[in-house]
Parts: structure tokens; C-alpha cells; sequence
């Protein structure tokens, strides 16, 4: 059993071959921009937490590469134990280095080590000592030295050699560049910059822009805009900061990979955790009242998950609590796919409705109520047929939780009469639903309880 989506790998010669979003589209237009324009810029790739980016950046180096771009990938988040974003940034050009481009290297660390004096504390020696092995991080603090002059004068010294110090230091910077990018730009990938602590990732942000905007760099920044604005307003101290308009100061472009195609990623998640093999177990297929669950499954998936404007991590967590779930479910057991997900659903992004739920805190109508304000207005007949009839199955299986002589759905114990009032579009036809599905022995039968036990894992597993 699949409980964990790993990596997707990316095929050395075909990056995109595994992607199931079809997004090599927006690698190539993006490509093109790149190589249609020489000089250095800073590119942001701009969407939210859990969509992708990084995936997508992965297969987009690999294909540059493919096309005779020399690129760099740097995870700002896996890095940002570091106090020094310079020799971070510096580390990670170093790669570039080749025979007939060492010497130019070095000058370009010596003009750094001016730098280094004017930045970086001295202190800093120690809290690299880490690094020391590294020949790079040697050659950057070569030279360095305590000062005794007076503090003031030496400040004044510091101003002006970091004056002269960051000319000659892009200078050298720009010939090491061009000898090295052989007529293409250098693509300098910089991932999770968002997620990094706040002063880091300004300061990263701040070295991108005053020391290495040099003609023949593209920087690549991929982030979530937003929350990299809010990691800006953290370090200056202010909610009134405006992040968009102290963001533009370092984006030249951005741009925003399109929404996947839900149907898509729904389908691929369900074969990737592997579902088939319990809702095709060998058992289950013999009984007809279950062989709508699959497909009743599938697209309810797709219809929440779009509406919902889940993530791709989002959904990709549902799914594995879905998959874990299921072995609390004995193969002839009755699912209710449509409750079940939706229920897995508010335990992941509306716990406290959750609770409230499980712990009957609700009475029909504050039900009704709470259930029509998570579902969105303008739907598709289609869509609010299926939420519809969701609405009427979760109702039904949470009135069972009652003593049969205290449910509340009901007028009378017939069931000819209805006891919600309904507002909301959606639920126009939600009393001549609940009133169809009356019918189904098995909704009478259960309660939502049932299915609580095994979403919280509270059953035991069945071997599957």
C-alpha cells in the first residue's frame, strides 16, 4: 500500500515524460523568453503552496539543459541555516567553473572579498568554520583580518571599498559569465524561497539584485508570491509595508503556471495509491449494490477537489487518507464514497466542522446550514446533482445517530414530510432527494458514525 507520493522522476532525455499536468507548454514558452533576451533578469514563477513549482522547475532545467543552457538549481529553504546568502549564491556559481575559467573565478572571489569585510562580521570566520573544507569558502575569506583602527574611520573605509569593491566585483563577475555561458544566458534557479527564514530570504533577494544583476544571468525565483510578501513585512516589522510594490524593486517578469486539469491529477492519484484494489478486490465485485462505488468515487473527487480549488498537495493528501482508510473497510463493507470523501475532506481542511459533526453538535438544519455555506454558488447541474445527493446521504446517516424515536430528519416515522428549510441554490430538490434515497435499506440501516471509525483509523485494518 502507497501512503506516500514520492518524487516523480525526471528522464534525463525526456524531462516532461512523467509529468501528468501537462505543463512542458508553459517550459517552452518560458524557454523562449529566456533565450530571446541576452541580457540578465530576474523571472519569478508566481503560485501558491503546493502546486507544483518545484516539479516544475526540476524538468524545466533538465530540458535547458537539454538545450545547451548552463543552469543552476538552488533550494534557498535547504540552505537557509546559513547566515550569508553571498556565499551561499557564490558556492553555487562556483560550479560553473571550468580549466579556462578558474583564474577568472578567483578574481572574481578576490573583488568579493571586499565585499565579504563590508557585509559579513567577522565573527563569521567562525560560524563557517563548516565550510572550511570547501576551497571556495577559503578563497572567500582570504584575506580577511581584525581591524584596530578607530570604528568610525573604519566604516568610512568599509563605504568606500565596498563602493569600489561591488563595481570591480560585477565587473569581473560579467567576463566570468560571458566566458562561461558560451552565447547563451546562465539560468540561476532559485526554489523555496518562500518557505525560508524571513531575513535570509531578503537578503538572498537583495544579493540577486545589487551583486549579480549582470548582463547573461536569468534569475528564477519560485515562489509563492504572498507568502513571500508576508516573510517581508515579518522582517521590517510592519503590516502596512506594501511586499507588492518592495517585490517589484527585484521582479523584472513574472509569471503564473496555469491550474492543472483536476479530472487529470484525480484519475492519476487514484492509480497511483493504488485504490483499484479495493474497490476491484475480488470479493467486492461479486455484489451489485457496490459496483457504482468506484466511479462514484472517482467523480465526486473531481468535482470537490475543482470546486474546492485544492492544491495539488492538498488533494494528493486526501487521497493518501483515503488509501489508509479504506484497510479499515472489510471488503463487503458498504462505503458511501460520496460521504466518505466529503467527511476525509473536512477533516483535512475544516477540522473544526469535523468535530462539531462527530460529536452530533449540530441539529438538522445548523446541518443543512453548515454544509450549503462549503459548497460553492453558480454550480454546473451536474455538479450540484452530485453534491446534492451528498448532501441528502450525509443527512440521513447522521439522523441514524439518533434513537429512532428522536431522529429529526422526519415528521412522522412514514417520512412523508421533511423537517429542513432550504435557502441555497444548490438545495432546491434536496427534500425529493432525501426522500428518494429513503429507499436504499442501507442509509436507513447505518450510521455516520460508521464511517467516522474508520476515517479516524479507530478500526482495525483488514489485509488486503
Amino acid at each position: 500500500m502507497k501512503i506516500k507520493h514520492h518524487d516523480i522522476i525526471v528522464d534525463p532525455e525526456h524531462p516532461f515524460a512523467n509529468c501528468k499536468l501537462g505543463r512542458e507548454q508553459y517550459a517552452t514558452i518560458l524557454t523562449s523568453l529566456i533565450g530571446s533576451y541576452a541580457e540578465g533578469f530576474v523571472l519569478t514563477i508566481n503560485n501558491e503552496w503546493g502546486t507544483g513549482k518545484t516539479t516544475f522547475v526540476k524538468m524545466w532545467q533538465r530540458q535547458l539543459i537539454i538545450e545547451g543552457f548552463k543552469t543552476l538549481y538552488f533550494n534557498a529553504w535547504e540552505n537557509d541555516f546559513e547566515n550569508s546568502a553571498l556565499t551561499a549564491l557564490m558556492s553555487e556559481l562556483s560550479s560553473l567553473k571550468e580549466k579556462g575559467t578558474a583564474n577568472l573565478f578567483k578574481k572574481v572571489l578576490k573583488n568579493g572579498t571586499i565585499l565579504t569585510k563590508s557585509v559579513l562580521p567577522i565573527l563569521l570566520k567562525a560560524a563557517m568554520a563548516k565550510y572550511l573544507d570547501k576551497k571556495v569558502v577559503k578563497e572567500l575569506f582570504e584575506g580577511v583580518a581584525d581591524s584596530s583602527n578607530d570604528m568610525l574611520q573604519t566604516q568610512i573605509q568599509e563605504y568606500t571599498s565596498k563602493k569600489v569593491g561591488l563595481k570591480e566585483f560585477k565587473i569581473s563577475l560579467e567576463e566570468f559569465v560571458q566566458k562561461s555561458s558560451i552565447g547563451k544566458p546562465i539560468v540561476f534557479i532559485i526554489d523555496e524561497l518562500d518557505r525560508c527564514r524571513p531575513d535570509y530570504a531578503v537578503d538572498v533577494l537583495e544579493k540577486v539584485k545589487h551583486f549579480f544583476g549582470v548582463p547573461g544571468i536569468v534569475f528564477v525565483l519560485s515562489i509563492d508570491k504572498t507568502q513571500l510578501g508576508n516573510a517581508i513585512r515579518g522582517v521590517y516589522g510592519s503590516d502596512r509595508l506594501n511586499a507588492d510594490e518592495y517585490l517589484r524593486r527585484f521582479i523584472d517578469v513574472e509569471y503564473s503556471i496555469p491550474e492543472p486539469d483536476t479530472e487529470i491529477f484525480c484519475k492519476y492519484l487514484f492509480d497511483y495509491f493504488e485504490l483499484d484494489k479495493f474497490f476491484l478486490e475480488h470479493n467486492r465485485k461479486q455484489y451489485r449494490e457496490f459496483q457504482y462505488d468506484r466511479g462514484s468515487f472517482i467523480d465526486f473527487s473531481i468535482n470537490l477537489f475543482r470546486n474546492a480549488k485544492l492544491t495539488l498537495r492538498q488533494m494528493e493528501k486526501i487521497f493518501v487518507h483515503s488509501r489508509i482508510a479504506l484497510n479499515c473497510f472489510h471488503s463487503i463493507n458498504y462505503l458511501f464514497p460520496k460521504p466518505f470523501l466529503f467527511l476525509i475532506f473536512l477533516r483535512d481542511m475544516h477540522f473544526d466542522v469535523y468535530n462539531k459533526i462527530k460529536a452530533q453538535k449540530y441539529n438538522i438544519q445548523e446541518f443543512v446550514e453548515v454544509f450549503e455555506s462549503l459548497i460553492p454558488n453558480n454550480l454546473e447541474e451536474l455538479a450540484m446533482n452530485q453534491f446534492l445527493y451528498t448532501e441528502a446521504e450525509l443527512l440521513c446517516l447522521y439522523d441514524n445517530m439518533k434513537p429512532y424515536g428522536k431522529r429529526m430528519l422526519y415528521s412522522n416515522n412514514e417520512g412523508i414530510e421533511v423537517k429542513i428549510n432550504t435557502s441555497s441554490a444548490i438545495n432546491v430538490k434536496i427534500i425529493d432527494t432525501i426522500k428518494t434515497i429513503r429507499s436504499d435499506s442501507a442509509l436507513l440501516e447505518n450510521k455516520i458514525s460508521f464511517l467516522f471509525d474508520k476515517i479516524d483509523l479507530l478500526d482495525n485494518f483488514f489485509p488486503k
